[in-house]
């Protein structure tokens, strides 16, 4: 997809995959992506007036999270990028831009799911949901649409509200997991405007933040605790 928007692919084409034999994801991890999983990807051409193209991963996340509850019970977002299904990982969404292109990358695990040692992961089948990646294709569309028009005509604050009403709970200990290789811990506090993650202090929490020290961070892995 990203040579197809090199080439000038238009905003709202997008790329189905039935199977990868390279899929990545965020940092250059591999991605899983065997038939009967959800590969896909899309291209939005940012315009003059949008708001900063970091609120894309925020859209993609709504539209998925939104396809994902008319399915099953249980979904919620978890910064930066994760969908979880009862606290397991469902999916997750790379953003890569290559001149006035962002392909807005989406893996979902529908029939299938990896076995990571440091994370809990699930699939729809995995609680009795059968979807085809071709049906589960067209629903994402429709939703990233509306939400990709509505983060242009009302802002990145619209989206950032409704992703915050989805997301786990204020006040959910979190472990972030930071570029430097310095990992924290401390109390989920919400987003700030541009969609950063904030943490503030939790006394039971070892490796905590100090009292005082709210933490607001803009790149790492996060873990529910």
């Amino acid at each position: 997809m990203l040579a197809l928007a090199r080439d000038g692919a238009g905003e709202g084409w997008w790329l189905r995959a039935e199977q990868q034999d390279g899929g990545r994801g965020r940092q250059g991890r591999a991605w899983m992506s065997p038939t009967g999983n959800f590969h896909g990807s899309t291209i939005v051409r940012l315009r003059a007036g949008d708001p900063p193209p970091t609120g894309l991963g925020f859209v993609a996340a709504m539209a998925l999270v939104e396809v994902v509850a008319s399915l099953v019970p249980g979904a919620s977002l978890k910064w930066p990028n994760d969908l979880l299904l009862d606290g397991a990982k469902l999916s997750g969404i790379l953003l890569e831009r290559i001149d006035d292109a962002v392909v807005v990358g989406v893996g979902v695990n529908l029939a299938h799911h990896p076995d990571l040692p440091d994370r809990r992961t699930t699939s729809l089948a995995a609680h009795g949901v059968t979807v085809s990646a071709e049906v589960f294709a067209e629903r994402l569309a429709d939703g990233f649409a509306r939400w990709l028009q509505r983060w242009r005509g009302e802002g990145f604050e619209a989206v950032r509200a409704a992703w915050l009403a989805r997301a786990h709970p204020i006040g959910t200990a979190l472990s972030a997991h930071l570029p430097d290789g310095s990992a924290v811990q401390g109390l989920f506090d919400g987003l700030d405007a541009d969609g950063a993650l904030n943490l503030r202090p939790s006394r039971s929490l070892g490796r905590a933040l100090a009292e005082g020290g709210r933490r607001v961070i803009h790149a790492g892995d996060v873990f529910l605790v």
